[in-house]
């Protein structure tokens, strides 16, 4: 029977968290529609592909497995959008755990509404213990997201959903296009931002947008593997990356406002160091890292529509 949702679940080396969320997926509530599970194996070198050949799959489900070779989290997404058989694509990640009630909630609201996408919330959820300098305001930086508390249409070209939940009309992409492949985790490189980029494309044309804090999904965190290295990465490489786009085909020269902005968010640290200490410091030092990621982009980053 053809499939009306295709789940895609994109996975690069993470067999250790990969056969968790295998586990925890046979915990869900099947919609009233049919539908597939689509695994997409990004150029996995480690057990992955042979975690995968020998699962024990549910009796019922369609569920295919797929290698995607070029390395990227966007390639991955492509390959996901040219191979699903259902009429919408919904995404999670390999690390998540979603609740038994999760695509039956975006059924409801499919139904509801006839969205052309759609994202839910994201809850973070900690393995053991967790440490003290990771406060609140970081959670957002780990995928914990809700826009609202309510079933509402997303107009905000700020206040997107996030790649760890969210789907769409697959017809879609004949419209906007694929994701960006310059965008997105590739490997080790923490670089993001391809379902923000789509999201942005979705608005810009008329497509319509919403969200659903009913469709709820658990982002795992290991905390003894989280270190404060991993928010400074993602801050500098989000910064190299805005650099990039703002420069366009411009002078490398970075403009002299992006050396202010450093001093600044600089000394605002050290100040909050010398007063609170430094585990309340990691959100100023994040900010540190965006502009020295900006100047390095700007001066060195490659321009567009190259690699």
């Amino acid at each position: 029977m053809k499939p009306v949702y295709t789940v895609a679940l994109c996975t690069h080396n993470h067999a250790d968290r990969l056969a968790r969320t295998l586990i925890d997926l046979q915990s869900l509530r099947a919609p009233r529609e049919p539908w597939e599970l689509l695994v997409i194996d990004n150029g996995c070198s480690d057990g992955t592909p042979d975690l995968l050949a020998h699962h024990g799959w549910p009796a019922k489900w369609q569920v295919r497995v797929v290698r995607e070779e070029r390395l990227g989290l966007s390639n991955a997404r492509n390959r996901a959008v040219a191979d699903a058989h259902g009429d919408y694509v919904i995404f999670m990640d390999d690390d998540e755990t979603p609740d038994a009630d999760w695509l039956r909630a975006f059924e409801r609201l499919i139904d509801a509404h006839h969205p052309d996408a759609f994202g839910g919330r994201i809850r973070v959820l900690f393995e053991d213990e967790r440490p003290a300098w990771l406060r609140d305001e970081l959670l957002g930086f780990l995928g914990e997201l809700n826009r609202f508390d309510q079933v509402t249409p997303l107009t905000e070209p700020g206040a997107s959903f996030y790649g760890g939940n969210f789907g769409f009309r697959r017809a879609v992409c004949d419209r906007i296009g694929l994701f960006d492949a310059m965008l997105g985790r590739k490997g080790n490189d923490n670089t993001g931002g391809e379902e923000v980029d789509f999201y942005r494309r979705l608005l810009a044309a008329d497509l319509r947008v919403w969200w659903t804090p009913e469709a709820v999904i658990h982002h795992r965190i290991q905390t003894a593997k989280l270190e404060r290295s991993y928010f400074y990465d993602l801050h500098y490489r989000m910064g190299r990356m805005e650099a990039v786009r703002q420069r366009g085909m411009g002078s490398r020269v970075p403009p002299r406002y992006l050396f202010g902005q450093l001093l600044r968010a600089t000394t605002a640290a050290w100040r909050q160091r010398r007063r609170e200490g430094p585990e309340a410091t990691v959100r100023q030092e994040m900010n540190v890292a965006y502009f020295v990621g900006k100047i390095a982009g700007w001066a060195a980053g490659p321009r567009p529509g190259t690699s």
